[in-house]
């Protein structure tokens, strides 16, 4: 045999060896053992609660999973549409996505859901919380929650309110608040926080709830004014605003919550793997730094936390939902 063959045929079982090697591999051990990019869908518009949060992790999250991260938005359908293309992806640890209360509400909200909430993903982490706050456009008459809830009684069905899509948590919220109230208000629906907030500082719609961090740069600007926060305590990150609780709301208690999942059939070690990225992630410095600035309660749970919190949200807003009166879409 020639030099040449000689190489040829070294070069082949080499090969042969490599893909031996990766046969005996689990699916996302092999997948790992290729250089690739961790996908995470945020099934939300840019610039809202969640997609301001998981951009201030990003870099974090890339250190901690030792692969480039990037974030791709898919709104639409209140998150439907998102959580759609997660549950179909292959669970090899390689498309993740960062989901809200939202998540959870979809059954009680919409006839067809194209998933299972619960049975389609894999729980990995429930993140934090981020508080919701009830802002008006400036030139509205309201500086607190009495004068709101003064405005949209006496004129009822008159005044705009909108919300990042139909049966979202910040549909819910305010229509939470329209039942304090003992009001009414036109519900405009938006395909996601960003284009609502931007009909909201314009002036198309009045009034409207949000995560704080999607709206604290508005409010500090003065583009929007804050109305009161659902929280039990006021938020260190913005402690001029005063709660609903202590403006003579004492029911109204809402606030968002964030959690990281997989596809079904993510192996248990992945999830571990991925678990603990998330800790480290959100325990870096700067990430700390960025979730206190915006208000956000971090408190990285199980994946067995996580599995169980979804089941027991999810009959939580089933009621609320049902005493809100939200018609199914």
């Amino acid at each position: 045999m020639n030099r040449h063959s000689h190489d040829a045929a070294r070069r082949k079982a080499l090969l042969a060896l490599a893909g031996s090697a990766l046969a005996g591999l689990a699916p996302w051990q092999a997948a790992r053992a290729q250089d690739r990019v961790v996908r995470i869908i945020l099934p939300v518009a840019t610039a809202s609660g969640v997609d301001t949060i998981t951009r201030a992790a990003q870099a974090a999250l890339s250190k901690a999973l030792g692969h480039p991260v990037v974030v791709d938005n898919q709104p639409g359908a209140g998150g439907i549409l998102g959580t759609s293309t997660l549950v179909k992806s292959a669970p090899d640890g390689f498309t993740l996505s960062f989901v809200s209360n939202n998540h959870v509400i979809y059954p009680s909200v919409y006839k067809s859901v194209p998933f299972d909430p619960i049975n389609d993903i894999t729980p990995i982490a429930i993140v934090g919380t981020t508080p919701i706050v009830v802002v008006v456009n400036p030139k509205v008459p309201a500086n607190n929650a009495k004068e709101l809830a003064a405005l949209l009684k006496g004129k009822p069905g008159q005044i705009n309110f909108g919300s990042s899509g139909n049966g979202t948590i910040l549909h819910l919220a305010a229509q939470m608040f329209i039942e304090e109230s003992g009001g009414k208000a036109n519900h405009i629906p938006y395909k996601g926080v960003g284009p609502m907030v931007t009909d909201l500082i314009g002036g198309q719609v009045e009034w409207g709830t949000a995560a704080l961090p999607s709206v604290q740069q508005h409010i500090k600007s003065g583009a929007l004014r804050a109305v009161g926060v659902g929280s039990a305590q006021r938020v260190a990150a913005a402690p001029d605003i005063p709660t609903m609780v202590e403006q003579g709301m004492p029911s109204y208690l809402v606030e968002g919550w964030f959690g990281f999942i997989g596809p079904k059939g993510l192996p248990p070690a992945e999830v571990k793997r991925l678990n603990e990225a998330a800790i480290a992630a959100f325990a870096a410095p700067e990430v700390k730094e960025a979730m206190a600035k915006q208000g956000n309660s971090i408190n990285v749970s199980t994946p067995e936390f996580a599995a169980q919190f979804f089941r027991s949200e999810m009959a939580k807003y089933a009621k609320l939902v049902k005493k809100a009166g939200i018609e199914l879409q």
